[in-house]
């Protein structure tokens, strides 16, 4: 038997919930209803995949699994429906996605000239989703900043930038000329990539103001983020020897697209 996407669904908002009620309500569905399409796909599946007591509801192992997996199942049916979607429009809009600090207008401006017959558009990512957001197809490729999950992606370097330290407005170090790592020796440094448990991850570059001016730690930016963002209560500081930021530009390595492909020959044409 095929597997119910729909079931999938609502297994998930189950799984996440660990109750029944309160994923009817995110659902937009009556509780009983649910209820029988978990049933009823554990009858698909022939597993049983919650654990249901006076206490509550829990997962089994078999729950675990497709937890795991009906997630991706699901991100790639999104991925796929847009994919679809953008299809049926036409090769018409160009999504191009950019991290913080770089900027494009030139670039989309020109590319816009050269082909009036398109609609370019910018969009913002961020660390933890720049790659997701090619994958999925929600933008057509980006401009994206090491460190970078390459699996999937073909990327075409274009420039390094320096780095400075972003430090609280009365910080020790405020209003030096320029720094080395070894001066920073010993100070809290904030932490993006696989936080902990406990921890809200900092995501963008308003968060990382926030961080900083608090005082819960200090980080290195590129040298463009400085020159674009500004707060009375942080100050940038060089840092000699840190080490360079690099920009590549990134699109899917397995999607065939004329769009795609004319954007990254303009851009390839600008460095030459």
């Amino acid at each position: 038997m095929d597997l119910d996407l729909r079931k999938v669904r609502y297994f998930v908002a189950v799984a996440e919930l660990l109750h029944f009620g309160r994923a009817a309500e995110r659902l937009h569905i009556a509780q009983p209803v649910l209820s029988r399409q978990i049933r009823s796909l554990e009858k698909d599946l022939d597993a049983p995949l919650f654990e249901r007591d006076s206490h509550g509801v829990s997962l089994t192992t078999a729950g675990h699994q497709l937890l795991d997996d009906g997630r991706a199942l699901l991100a790639s049916a999104d991925a796929t429906r847009r994919r679809v979607r953008r299809s049926a429009r036409g090769p018409h809009r160009l999504v191009v996605g950019f991290r913080a600090g770089i900027v494009l207008t030139r670039t989309l401006r020109a590319y816009g000239a050269a082909h009036p017959g398109i609609e370019v558009r910018a969009r913002r990512v961020e660390w933890d989703d720049q790659e997701r957001l090619i994958l999925d197809g929600t933008v057509d490729l980006a401009y994206l900043r090491r460190p970078i999950r390459e699996d999937g992606l073909t990327l075409l370097p274009l420039f390094t930038e320096t780095r400075v330290a972003m430090l609280p407005g009365d910080h020790r170090l405020a209003g030096k000329p320029d720094l080395v790592r070894a001066d920073l020796d010993g100070e809290t440094w904030l932490r993006y990539a696989d936080p902990g448990p406990d921890d809200v991850p900092i995501r963008s570059i308003e968060e990382k103001f926030e961080a900083v001016a608090s005082g819960a730690g200090i980080t290195l930016v590129p040298v463009s983020v400085a020159e674009q963002y500004s707060r009375p209560d942080i100050t940038y500081v060089p840092v000699t020897d840190a080490e360079p930021d690099e920009v590549v530009l990134a699109w899917e390595a397995a999607r065939r697209s004329a769009l795609i492909e004319g954007f990254v020959q303009s851009v390839r044409g600008a460095r030459d």
